[in-house]
C-alpha cells in the first residue's frame, strides 16, 4: 500500500524537498533546461523540472517542480501568464500607437516559430490585457496578460506591421505564470544559501524559499478525498462519487486536483461525473502524485 503524505505545512525536510515548488527569477543567459539541472543538483533530488519553457535571454518567473513534483508539470498549461516586454520600434513611434497596440487585445492568430518544438500550424491564442505603459522615441513598454502558449516575440513583430513602423521584441520578463507572480521570486542564490543554512541547522529559510508542491494547485479547482479512496487511487483507481467529500464548482471536462482532507496532493485529473452523485465516476485519473 503506498503512503500517502502528510499536511503540507507539516512535513520533513526530506519530504518538503521531494515534493516542493520553488518561485524562481530565471537569470539572463542559461536556458530554462539549464537552470532545471542547477536546481535539481543544489537540491540533491533525483528531478526537478521547469513550469513553461523561457528562452536563455528572457528573465523571470520560473517556477521549478522538485522530486514527484515533476509529475504536475502540465498545469502550468491551464493558466495565463503576465510578460512586461520591450517593443522595439524601427521607426519613431506614431501618435496612434496605444489605439494600434488596443486592437490586439482579444483572440489573435499566430504560427509557432521556425525553432518551437510544436506544430506550426495556424493557432488561437487570447490576450486578455494588452496596456502600453511608457513610449520613449522607438522603444515602447508593454504588460501583456495572455493565454499560456502565446508567442510574445510574434506578437511583437505584428504590432509592428499594424503600427507602420516594423517592431521586434526587446527584453522580455515574465513576472506572472498562474498561480506564481513576482511577488515572491527566489533567485538561484537565494536558494543556494538557504540550502547552506538548512545544513547548518537552520531550516527557516529553506521552508521560505520551498513552498510545498500544493502551492502549484492552488489555482485548479479541488476535489477532497477520503483517504480510503486517496490509497485506492495512489494504487491508479479513478476517483469515484462514494470517495468524493467535497467539491470545487467546476466545468466538466476541467483538470482539478484531488486532495486528502488535510490538503495533501493525491492527482490530477478530468472532471467527469456529478461529484455529488452517489455512484459513478466523478475523476478521470491523468496524474498520480503519490
Amino acid at each position: 500500500m503506498t503512503d500517502l503524505r502528510g499536511p503540507p505545512d507539516d512535513r520533513s525536510l526530506d519530504d518538503l524537498l521531494s515534493f516542493g515548488v520553488v518561485n524562481l527569477d530565471k537569470p539572463p543567459g542559461p536556458s530554462a533546461h539549464q537552470v532545471a539541472a542547477w536546481v535539481r543538483d543544489m537540491a540533491g533530488v533525483e528531478r526537478a523540472a521547469h513550469a513553461g519553457t523561457l528562452d536563455p535571454k528572457v528573465t523571470g518567473c520560473l517556477p521549478m517542480l522538485l522530486g514527484d513534483a515533476t509529475r504536475m508539470a502540465q498545469v502550468f498549461l491551464e493558466g495565463s501568464k503576465e510578460y512586461v516586454s520591450v517593443l522595439e520600434l524601427h521607426k519613431p513611434a506614431p501618435s496612434d500607437l496605444e489605439s494600434v497596440v488596443a486592437e490586439f487585445e482579444g483572440d489573435v492568430y499566430q504560427k509557432p516559430p521556425r525553432k518551437s518544438a510544436v506544430s506550426r500550424r495556424l493557432r488561437s491564442r487570447e490576450v486578455y490585457d494588452l496596456d502600453l505603459l511608457e513610449v520613449e522615441d522607438r522603444q515602447a513598454l508593454l504588460r501583456i496578460r495572455c493565454e499560456s502558449g502565446t508567442y510574445i516575440r510574434k506578437l511583437c513583430h505584428d504590432i509592428g506591421l499594424a503600427a507602420g513602423t516594423g517592431a521586434h521584441m526587446g527584453h522580455l520578463r515574465r513576472t506572472a505564470t498562474d498561480p506564481f507572480d513576482d511577488t515572491d521570486l527566489v533567485t538561484l542564490y537565494d536558494l543556494s544559501d538557504a540550502l547552506a543554512f538548512a545544513e547548518q541547522g537552520d531550516e527557516s529559510v529553506l521552508r521560505d524559499v520551498v513552498a510545498p508542491a500544493e502551492r502549484a494547485l492552488s489555482h485548479l479547482p479541488h476535489v477532497t478525498i477520503a483517504y480510503s479512496a486517496a490509497e485506492q487511487v495512489a494504487e491508479g483507481a479513478p476517483v469515484y462519487a462514494p470517495g468524493v467529500s467535497e467539491a470545487d464548482d467546476a466545468e466538466r471536462g476541467s483538470l482539478v486536483a484531488c486532495v486528502t482532507p488535510d490538503d495533501a496532493a493525491v492527482c490530477l485529473g478530468r472532471l467527469v461525473g456529478d461529484p455529488d452523485a452517489e455512484s459513478g465516476e466523478v475523476v478521470s485519473l491523468e496524474r498520480v502524485l503519490v
